[in-house]
């Protein structure tokens, strides 16, 4: 049992504008991987502002759900860097992380991300979130498309140097948006709850987190401009990601994948939404104390904050998805049996209840 988050986490309003001295001692040649909305939360601006005198180049085409192609396309692009600097929701994060990785070891290939024992570096990563939801600023996680699924891979060596926590960047965030990243926020606790990896420490976190949730996301939703609830939920987003870096994940994110590639449904979305059947099938005083935070249901939960999936899918699709999640290795920390009709059952349970 212990405690491994090597991360420096910086927190706070303006948190990247008051530490420019910080930020320009780490290397003279730095890379922005971000997306568009970067520019319209504010983040991209100080970044670049703390930044001046550097040489900074900027990638912003970052696609949501990226794919290993774009990451060998921005390793080639630039090659001259001292520090990789992600600025955004998950996508940009993980894509600076594994670009991080390429440019340290120029002879790999986005492939090779996947066999950890071919690398032991990264160039220094620096994160600075815009979404409360992922959590990747905290963790050693990176996860990309390879062959048209979700796939992640974990590092030691992509934990980032230092992240930037600042809730204003969350404040023109969508509606949709908000809900979804703060469903996977939810999803990270928790998983990481009920992991049979679950230690004292991350359990601590972990009830924060989905207490903090609980309390705040439906306040946000109904007063998105509310500075003191975004910084509630950047906060559980942040402390969610610490307790995934020591659990990982089960398989409600492995459930939900399938929903994200070919559906379309946004990550956060699509692994909440199986959450209250994995909750279910665990059944044991871990999944019990969860249900009871949410008033005797996580689906209360739900209900109130609209919890909904837009799309449909055959039972076809259900047999394809649940051969994929049968072979994954989240099954291997979650708590309960599952074989294949079981899985089936899962989404059988989200069709049924969420999809209209």
């Amino acid at each position: 049992m212990g405690f491994y988050m090597p991360t420096k986490v910086l927190y706070g309003k303006d948190v990247v504008l008051k530490n420019r001295e910080l930020i320009q001692s780490l290397g003279e040649r730095f890379l922005i991987v971000t997306g568009k909305s970067s520019k319209k939360n504010g983040s991209l601006d100080d970044v670049l502002d703390v930044l001046d005198g550097k040489h900074v180049t900027v990638y912003d085409e970052t696609p949501e759900n990226p794919p290993t192609t774009v990451v060998e396309e921005i390793a080639k692009m630039f090659t001259d860097v001292d520090v990789v600097v992600g600025v955004g929701g998950g996508s940009p994060m993980d894509t600076a992380k594994a670009v991080a990785v390429l440019l340290e070891n120029p002879s790999l290939t986005a492939q090779d991300l996947y066999d950890t024992g071919k690398y032991t570096r990264a160039k220094p990563i620096i994160c600075v979130p815009t979404t409360a939801g992922t959590g990747s600023e905290v963790t050693q996680y990176s996860v990309l498309i390879l062959n048209g699924r979700k796939r992640g891979f974990s590092h030691e060596c992509i934990f980032p140097k230092i992240a930037f926590v600042d809730y204003k960047y969350t404040l023109t965030a969508s509606e949709e948006l908000t809900l979804s990243t703060a469903l996977d926020a939810l999803s990270h606790a928790v998983e990481g709850f009920i992991s049979l990896r679950a230690t004292p420490f991350s359990d601590v976190l972990a009830v924060e987190s989905v207490k903090l949730i609980k309390e705040f996301l439906p306040k946000v939703l109904n007063d998105p401009e509310n500075e003191f609830y975004r910084e509630r939920l950047m906060f559980a987003s942040t402390l969610a990601g610490m307790v995934i870096a020591q659990t990982g994940t089960t398989i409600a994110h492995a459930l939900g994948y399938s929903l994200t590639t070919e559906k379309n449904v946004k990550h956060g979305l699509a692994t909440a939404v199986f959450l209250p059947f994995e909750l279910k099938v665990a059944n044991n005083e871990k999944s019990k104390f969860i249900n009871e935070l949410f008033d005797g249901s996580i689906m209360n939960f739900y209900e109130q904050v609209g919890v909904k999936l837009p799309v449909a899918f055959s039972d076809e699709e259900i047999e394809t998805w649940a051969n994929i999640v049968l072979s994954a290795s989240h099954l291997k920390v979650t708590p309960g049996e599952y074989t294949l009709e079981r899985i089936k059952e899962a989404y059988e349970f989200v069709r049924s209840n969420f999809c209209f």
